[in-house]
């Protein structure tokens, strides 16, 4: 009696969880079907309070995120058939490259320890003239793409040659971007008058319009390089095609000196004069503003790229970061390209920002951790101009995120998360990268890009490199 009474229980218990958990199926089947779900970890929302959310859930659909809360709260209304579990980790927004010249990986080492003038003009302009052409950029971008995967780099901004390549190659990796074909006053690789630049940029910018990736831009070098005349076309193409422009403006005190002598004026207040500026720029460097120039760019809603790792190798300067912030410019962090980095590593640069402008001020609270992140993600989506889109984990953004290891040996004990990801976390700590909805780096595996292919390529240029310059380099 006693045996049939224990089988009776035993029964009844298997049948009351056998009820639980077709119950729970029946809610997961009812719930909204989406593409993706992230669950658990801690989530760095970025938003417009700083929330953070422990043991959270992040649903995905159509690119966008849908919803994000706790895990339990999006677990009972959504249900997918993709699901990453991100329990005892950080999943932070993907971090933004405000500026780089891609490619220019390729040139990684070529030439290091000179100033800028000199390393343009001896090295890679010859460099360029004689290697690049669109295979070149092509190998160049997928070797650049690969290194930003792995470092957490989900949008960045570019200038280069060739850019519907670039463009091509990005998209195929699933990559945001904003690209800027470049625009000078003298032949390159792409195109040798401004006539033929000007007519592939209305070319480029028409065939990346709506793309849910790529924003095509036109890149009117500097003011330096680029005459009033077709400074002004490039605004009017703007204003027409509602394209961004990107462009590099003071980065050296030579620039400075030669503009005020030559047009007595700062570079910012003689663009400014001309009508160039707007609220569609993107503004890499920024390294000497003088006079009324900071109020100038804030008035004119110019987004600003600070670049501390290249201007301090190519000893440049060091741009009023902290000043800008509390005055509410548009500011955010790029690499610059690592042919004077020379890397892509957007880590790196938030260590460094932190670090530069606590020295550089002798403040050691300049630039808190907390300001160093925000440089990298949502600060650095303003200045792009594409904060609606990106820069923060919220409901309807674009669904760029990261999933951070917590426990490697550089992050072990974690007191706080800010300080944690700025001064200790490094590129090697990001396991998973999604953007745009898609997964295109999962438990550090590339999944959109062939790494072993990549690598191969870029051994072949680096031999092509060093002949045509009859230069002798260590390997």
């Amino acid at each position: 009696m006693r045996n049939r009474l224990i089988v009776l229980i035993a029964l009844i218990v298997m049948a009351i969880d056998s009820t639980s958990e077709v119950t729970a199926q029946n809610r997961r089947a009812t719930g909204q079907r989406v593409d993706l779900l992230v669950l658990g970890g801690t989530i760095v929302t970025m938003n417009a309070t700083r929330e953070l959310i422990t043991d959270g859930g992040i649903a995905v659909s159509n690119g966008r995120i849908v919803a994000i809360g706790p895990r339990a709260d999006v677990e009972r209304n959504y249900t997918s058939r993709q699901r990453i579990n991100a329990t005892g980790r950080l999943i932070t927004p993907g971090l933004i490259n405000g500026h780089t010249h891609i490619p220019m990986v390729l040139f990684r080492g070529l030439a290091d320890d000179l100033d800028l003038h000199d390393w343009l003009t001896r090295y890679i302009f010859p460099a360029e003239a004689k290697n690049v052409t669109e295979d070149f950029v092509r190998v160049g971008t997928r070797l650049g793409l690969a290194e930003m995967i792995r470092g957490g780099t989900t949008t960045y901004c570019d200038m280069y040659y060739f850019e519907d390549a670039i463009a091509e190659e990005t998209s195929k990796a699933g990559v945001r971007a904003v690209l800027g074909e470049t625009v000078i006053d003298f032949p390159v690789a792409d195109n040798k008058t401004n006539a033929e630049a000007m007519s592939y940029v209305e070319r480029f910018v028409s065939r990346w319009k709506g793309n849910e990736l790529i924003v095509a831009a036109i890149a009117p070098h500097a003011p330096y390089t680029v005459s009033e005349s077709h400074l002004k076309a490039a605004r009017a193409f703007s204003d027409r095609t509602g394209a961004p422009i990107v462009t590099h403006i003071s980065e050296t005190k030579r620039e400075l000196d030669d503009s005020v002598k030559e047009k007595g004026a700062s570079p910012i207040a003689y663009l400014d004069r001309i009508g160039f500026l707007n609220d569609r720029v993107i503004a890499a460097h920024v390294v000497w503003p003088q006079g009324s120039d900071l109020d100038i760019l804030k008035k004119r809603g110019v987004g600003v790229v600070h670049n501390p790792q290249s201007n301090m190798k190519l000893a440049a300067g060091v741009a009023p970061v902290p000043k800008m912030i509390q005055e509410g410019l548009l500011v955010g962090l790029g690499t610059d390209g690592a042919a004077s980095n020379n890397d892509l590593n957007v880590w790196e640069e938030m260590d460094t920002v932190a670090k530069l402008h606590k020295v550089m001020s002798g403040d050691p609270k300049v630039i808190s951790a907390l300001q160093a992140f925000e440089l990298a993600t949502i600060r650095g989506a303003q200045a792009l101009h594409l904060e609606k889109e990106i820069g923060s984990l919220e409901t309807s953004k674009r669904a760029d995120l990261l999933i951070i290891e917590r426990d490697s040996l550089n992050q072990v004990p974690l007191y706080n998360i800010y300080s944690d990801l700025v001064y200790a976390t490094k590129a090697a700590d990001v396991e998973t990268v999604i953007i745009n909805g898609r997964v295109i780096m999962q438990w550090r595996r590339l999944l959109t890009l062939n790494e072993a292919a990549i690598k191969r390529d870029a051994a072949v240029y680096r031999e092509k490199i060093i002949k045509s310059l009859g230069t002798q380099i260590e390997k």
